[in-house]
């Protein structure tokens, strides 16, 4: 009998540590939010660029709120389109491609910049990112643990 593909993905709770290499962030505390079709990543400011011809996006990651420490990158800008939020407000949003890691496994995902100042977390994972690589437990939290003291912010 054939095992069930769901069961094989990796477990995770409704909130998890995650690293986003590409944008050189190692540890980004995320809600998982499977009822948001797109992620979002907090940024503290973003400005448009053109590389070569090409929209790119700067924009500055604070993934401590409570530290004055700013990561500034960079990224193609993959697409802008409007987005609503959870309180029915649309915004255009920048959206772009960043590579994704848990606990060591690593793709691609898209997500749209915004901000997020003043919520709890600085990302939220939704539905499209997580399809086909996690499952979750929205009855637990942290299943894979806290980040390594070299890891963390």
């Amino acid at each position: 009998m054939a095992q069930d593909p769901v069961s094989e993905l990796l477990l995770i709770g409704w909130r998890e540590w995650i690293a986003l290499p590409s944008l050189g962030v190692r540890a980004l505390k995320v809600k998982i939010d499977t009822g948001a079709r797109s992620s979002a990543l907090h940024v503290e400011w973003q400005e448009a660029t053109v590389e070569q011809g090409a929209p790119w996006v700067r924009f500055g990651l604070k993934v401590d709120p409570d530290s004055a420490d700013e990561i500034i990158c960079r990224a193609a800008v993959h697409d802008r389109r409007p987005v609503t939020d959870s309180g029915g407000h649309r915004t255009e949003r920048v959206f772009i491609h960043a590579e994704v890691q848990i606990a060591g496994s690593r793709w691609a995902i898209e997500t749209n910049l915004t901000n997020r100042r003043g919520m709890l977390f600085p990302m939220l994972l939704g539905r499209t990112a997580i399809a086909g690589h996690l499952r979750v437990d929205p009855a637990r939290s942290f299943v894979l643990g806290q980040p390594s003291r070299k890891d963390s912010p």
